[in-house]
C-alpha cells in the first residue's frame, strides 16, 4: 500500500478529525478543492479518546484517506500547567486514529505534529533528522512527547504493516479559528487579544511575557493547510516533513507588527518573569520545497487576516 504516489483525493472520502480546530477547519477549506467527500464528527458524537468508539465509527464510514489534526493544544502556559492532560489525550487520540485506519483498511493517513518535537538547543535550521538528538523544551515536552510517539507511529505502522501513513511537523501556526483565549493560547492570538483590549481600553502600555528575544517562524494555517493537502498527494516516505516560510521574526518584532495590525499606540513592557521558551524555532523546509510548495501568505497580511478573525469571533 506504501508508496502510491501521486495519490489522488479525486471521489475519495476523506476524514478530518479535528475539523473544528483552526488546523482542522483549514484543511477542509483547502479540500474543498479537490472534489472528495469531506467526513466529519464532533466530539458529541465520537470521543476520539475511546478507542471502540473510534474504530467503530471509521468502521462505519469508511474513509479512504485521513487527515489526524486532533490535538489538545495549548501556549506556554497551559503546557507547563496541564502536562498530564497533553501527553495522555494526545498518545491517546493518535493511537486510536492511527490503529483505527489500519484495521479498517485506510489507504492513506497523514499525521500532523508540531516544531516543538525538536530539541531546545537544536542546530537552526532544523532539519528534520535533528529528532531526538538532544533534550527538548521543558516548557513543550509533554506535547512534543506525544506528536514524537505519533510519528514514530506512523513510521511503525508503515514498516510492520505497510500503511502509505506520513507525519508533516509545522512551524508555529496562527490564522482564522484560532484560540484567543489568554491562558490556553499560543503568542500570535494572545498578542491581538491583548492589543486589542489595551487600544479599547486607552491603556498606556501591553505587558509581553519574557525579554522579547526568542526569534520565531510563523506560517499562515492555510499555508499549513496547502501543504498537508500537496504532501497527501504527493510524499509516500517514512520520513517527517517540515511546513515553514523559512522567515523568522522576534517576539519583540512580532509585537511590534501586532500591534501596528491592530491599531495600538501605547508602549511594549516585556516582563522577563516569565520564561521566554526555546530560544530560536526555524525549520529547514529543502525537503518539501524540493517536492515543489512553497509558502504564499506574508506575515503582515495574514496577521490581518487573523485580526479580522477575531473580530468576527465571539471572543472580542
Amino acid at each position: 500500500m506504501s508508496n502510491n504516489i501521486p495519490y489522488s483525493l479525486r471521489d475519495k472520502r476523506v476524514w478530518v478529525a479535528g475539523h473544528r480546530g483552526m488546523v482542522g477547519s483549514a484543511i477542509c477549506r483547502q479540500l474543498e478543492k479537490e472534489n472528495c467527500e469531506i467526513l466529519s464528527v464532533d466530539r458529541q458524537h465520537l470521543n476520539l479518546r475511546n478507542q471502540q468508539a473510534v474504530s467503530d465509527w471509521v468502521a462505519a464510514q469508511k474513509p479512504d484517506a485521513v487527515f489526524l489534526a486532533a490535538a489538545t493544544v495549548g501556549g506556554i502556559y497551559a503546557n507547563d500547567t496541564r502536562p498530564a492532560e497533553f501527553l495522555y489525550d494526545n498518545l491517546i487520540i493518535e493511537a486510536n486514529i492511527i490503529h483505527a485506519a489500519k484495521i479498517n483498511d485506510v489507504e492513506k493517513l497523514m499525521f500532523l505534529g508540531s516544531a516543538c518535537i525538536y530539541p531546545r538547543e537544536a542546530s537552526q535550521p532544523m532539519s528534520e533528522d535533528a529528532l531526538l538528538t538532544g533534550p527538548l523544551e521543558p516548557t513543550n515536552e509533554w506535547y512534543a512527547i506525544a506528536k514524537i510517539a505519533g510519528i514514530k507511529m506512523c513510521q511503525a505502522y508503515r514498516k510492520q504493516y505497510d500503511c502509505d501513513y506520513i507525519s508533516a511537523m509545522p512551524n508555529n501556526l496562527y490564522g482564522p479559528g484560532d484560540n484567543f483565549d489568554l491562558e490556553t493560547s499560543h503568542v500570535v492570538p494572545a498578542l491581538i487579544r491583548k492589543f486589542h483590549e489595551a487600544k479599547h481600553e486607552a491603556k498606556p502600555n501591553v505587558e509581553i511575557w519574557g525579554t522579547g528575544n526568542p526569534l520565531r517562524e510563523f506560517v499562515h494555517v492555510d499555508d499549513c493547510a496547502s501543504a498537508l493537502v500537496f504532501l497527501m498527494k504527493n510524499y509516500s516516505d517514512e520520513p517527517h516533513v517540515n511546513i515553514g516560510t523559512g522567515e523568522e521574526i522576534s517576539i519583540a518584532g512580532l509585537a511590534e507588527t501586532v500591534s501596528k495590525t491592530v491599531g495600538y499606540n501605547g508602549d511594549l513592557r516585556f516582563n522577563t518573569d516569565y520564561p521566554d521558551g526555546a530560544p530560536r524555532k526555524l525549520l529547514d523546509c529543502q525537503k518539501i520545497l524540493q517536492l515543489g510548495w512553497r509558502a504564499e501568505i506574508s506575515l503582515e497580511n495574514g496577521l490581518e487576516d487573523a485580526y479580522e478573525s477575531f473580530l468576527e469571533s465571539n471572543q472580542v
